[in-house]
């Protein structure tokens, strides 16, 4: 439909590959390690043409928001919590965001939202399925 944006709605956690080894080249702590293992998370999407304001609910009630304008700087938060300056581009269809040593990639495909962190040349993919 028309006006209608690709990434507009909200996907629930069904899967993920590689999470062992990806948390552990972040260095994350044990606890926050098996917090996240098969963790529930629902990531709500707000597109409005360049604009994004993109939102991870964590089971227990705890949400991280980060908005974004494609192109432009922003200040967001990883899922560990730490902050940090990132510009995110559109490349085919897909939101890259690109810092030193490591690269998360979001794209819509077959329905579902497919991200992809690679991190020292360890790659975690997650894909959560639309539910809204």
């Amino acid at each position: 439909p028309k006006g209608k944006m690709a990434f507009t709605g909200k996907y629930e956690f069904e899967g993920d590959e590689n999470y062992d080894a990806f948390v552990e080249k972040l260095g994350l702590p044990s606890d926050k390690v098996e917090m996240g293992r098969n963790c529930k998370i629902v990531t709500e999407v707000v597109q409005n043409g360049n604009d994004f304001t993109w939102t991870q609910h964590f089971p227990g009630g705890r949400t991280t928001t980060n908005t974004f304008t494609v192109g432009k700087e922003a200040d967001m938060e990883t899922m560990g919590g730490k902050s940090f300056t990132a510009t995110v581009k559109m490349e085919d269809g897909k939101l890259v965001a690109d810092f030193p040593n490591y690269r998360h990639t979001a794209e819509i495909s077959g329905g579902k939202l497919v991200e992809i962190s690679t991190s020292s040349g360890v790659v975690y993919k997650r894909t959560s399925k639309k539910i809204a």
